[in-house]
C-alpha cells in the first residue's frame, strides 16, 4: 500500500546500445553549457566591485555611542537573554567617579563579546535593547583565518567617537543619523 501518489516504479530494462553510449545525455548536457556561456555572469569582482545590499539587510553589530561619545550600553543583559544563538556574553561594571564621560548610565558592559560563529544575524539583539546600544549595520563580517579571529570584543564593536573622528561616525551610524 502506498502512502503517498510520488513514489515512481523504477525502470529496470536493460539499456540498448544507443543508450549505452551516453550520447544523449552529453548533447543535453552541451546544450545546458551553451546556454549559459551567453548569460549574464553573476561574479562580482569583490575589491572593485561593491555588491548592493537591501534596505533591510543584517550585518555585523554595532555598539552605539551618543553625540557627546558616551557609550550607550548599560549591561542590562537584555540583549543576551534574547539571542537565541547565545552568542553575546557580557559582563557589568560600576561606573567610577570621574567617567561621566565615557558611559550614559552608572553601569556599563566591562566585557562586551560577540561570537559570530554563533550569531544567526536574527535582530533579536538590536530589538530587546531598550538604550538603542546595539544595531545591525549593513557591513558583512570579513573572513578570518582562525576561530578566535570571529569573537568581536568590545572595542571592535564600538563606533569611532563622534568628536574625535565625525567622518568615521556619521559612517558607522549610515542610516541609523537619518532616522534617529
Amino acid at each position: 500500500m502506498q502512502l503517498t501518489q510520488r513514489a515512481k516504479q523504477v525502470d529496470r530494462r536493460p539499456m540498448t546500445w544507443l543508450e549505452s553510449i551516453y550520447l544523449w545525455n552529453i548533447a543535453k548536457g552541451m546544450m545546458i553549457t551553451l546556454r549559459h556561456l551567453f548569460m549574464k555572469k553573476k561574479t562580482v569582482q569583490y575589491p572593485e566591485e561593491k555588491r548592493t545590499f537591501s534596505k533591510v539587510f543584517r550585518g555585523l553589530q554595532i555598539l552605539n555611542r551618543d553625540e557627546q561619545g558616551r557609550e550607550n550600553c548599560t549591561a542590562c543583559g537584555l540583549c543576551a537573554v534574547a539571542c537565541p544563538a547565545e552568542a553575546i556574553s557580557m559582563e557589568a561594571a560600576e561606573r567610577q567617579p570621574g567617567e561621566e564621560h565615557l558611559y550614559r548610565e552608572e553601569k556599563y558592559a566591562a566585557k562586551y563579546e560577540i561570537n559570530m560563529l554563533r550569531c544567526i544575524f536574527c535582530g533579536y539583539c538590536e530589538e530587546a535593547c531598550p538604550k538603542d546600544a546595539i544595531y545591525l549595520s549593513q557591513t558583512f563580517a570579513p573572513s578570518n583565518y582562525g576561530r578566535d579571529g570571529f569573537i568581536y570584543k568590545k572595542q571592535d564593536l564600538l563606533i569611532p567617537h563622534p568628536i574625535e573622528d565625525p567622518a568615521g561616525f556619521a559612517k558607522a551610524r549610515g542610516e541609523k543619523s537619518v532616522t534617529n
